[in-house]
């Protein structure tokens, strides 16, 4: 079985649009290349990782010699998330410090642009060829090949598009890490993104082996008795300013280090708390402040639709889309949220500069 393509229209790539002349080009230099990088951004979640998987596994069994295959993301430490860790193929991660430096083709996944990529953004400029896979708006247009589609559920549903362009089977193990894409990013079925064509798509998946309840039970339905600590220390402190966000509602919560510390977590056990804050009914922007070791407040942004928060947070020096978004700040919490009011706040085209605090997330 190979992959099912998405149909055409603006959510695929087939066709004769310009978006499918890319996906056959990245598809013609993967066929031919020797040695292929792949690589995905930091901190890299369920889409980013499960979609780099997908491909390194279908590059492993594509028609002919295989190619010298690497795949990684630019963290340092290199942690995988232990969300993420059932996915096949984790094993064939390679650090980032053993990352070739001149690629001869490199292909990135979910990175909106270079300096999502790390450790890796230097191999990236070096590159022969650079295939860009992703679907954020607010993609910064980098790479020799760009099959970039803001109309994409997830970076998932292109990177299924690719193995079937390259004529790999569609295995188990392929179609476990896609399906972990794509339940993600379109919060397991329930997001505005999740069409009739996701469905098929999920639907090719679960024939292929998926178990959905498997993956719904290690991507949502596990955390440490220590998280319900983290989770209460955030909802204490929550703070509802309903004439915020243009008076459609604002909700924010904030974590620090010492609460990490306290419950004995590291920074990515912070990631759920953001699917409890955004259900308040009386604000249509949720916000969870995370502070890094270095200071730093890692800031995601989610909306119910009336906002659009990936303006507001590509202001900010960050980026996404209009419903999640995220960026990182160097400025105190109380700086860093009255930055983020005064761009909710404003429509597109005011209050620029407020960057300049902040670097994408």
């Amino acid at each position: 079985m190979t992959v099912t393509s998405p149909p055409a229209g603006p959510a695929g790539t087939t066709g004769r649009s310009p978006l499918a002349g890319q996906a056959a080009r990245a598809a013609a230099l993967l066929t031919t290349a020797s040695q292929i990088c792949l690589a995905c951004h930091v901190r890299p979640d369920g889409d980013a990782l499960g979609s780099m998987l997908a491909v390194a596994h279908a590059l492993r069994q594509r028609p002919g010699p295989a190619p010298a295959v690497v795949a990684s993301f630019g963290d340092r430490p290199f942690t995988v998330p232990r969300i993420l860790r059932f996915l096949p193929g984790i094993d064939l991660l390679t650090p980032p410090d053993d990352y070739p430096e001149r690629p001869e083709v490199m292909v990135t996944f979910d990175a909106a642009s270079p300096d999502r990529l790390g450790q890796l953004a230097a191999s990236a400029a070096r590159a022969g060829e650079l295939i860009v896979l992703d679907h954020h708006a607010s993609n910064t247009g980098f790479g020799s090949v760009r099959v970039v589609d803001p109309a994409a559920a997830a970076t998932a549903v292109l990177a299924a598009d690719l193995i079937g362009r390259l004529g790999a089977p569609l295995t188990a193990d392929i179609a476990v890490c896609l399906y972990a894409g794509l339940a993600t990013d379109t919060g397991s079925f329930r997001y505005a993104a999740t069409t009739a064509a996701v469905h098929r798509l999920a639907a090719t998946l679960l024939e292929a082996g998926v178990d959905a309840e498997s993956v719904a039970l290690e991507l949502w339905d596990r955390a440490p008795f220590s998280y319900l600590g983290l989770l209460s220390a955030a909802l204490r402190r929550a703070v509802l300013e309903p004439e915020q966000a243009a008076g459609h509602g604002l909700v924010w919560t904030a974590i620090d280090r010492s609460d990490l510390a306290r419950c004995g977590l590291a920074l990515e056990a912070a990631e759920p708390v953001i699917d409890a804050v955004r259900k308040v009914d009386e604000a249509d922007v949720a916000v969870v402040l995370k502070e890094d070791d270095t200071g730093h407040w890692l800031v995601s942004v989610r909306s119910k639709g009336q906002v659009d928060v990936g303006r507001a947070c590509a202001a900010l020096g960050g980026g996404g889309h209009p419903r999640a978004a995220g960026f990182t700040s160097a400025a105190s919490l109380a700086d860093t949220m009255a930055a983020l009011r005064r761009q909710l706040a404003t429509g597109p085209g005011d209050g620029a500069g407020e960057g300049r605090t902040a670097r994408a997330r």
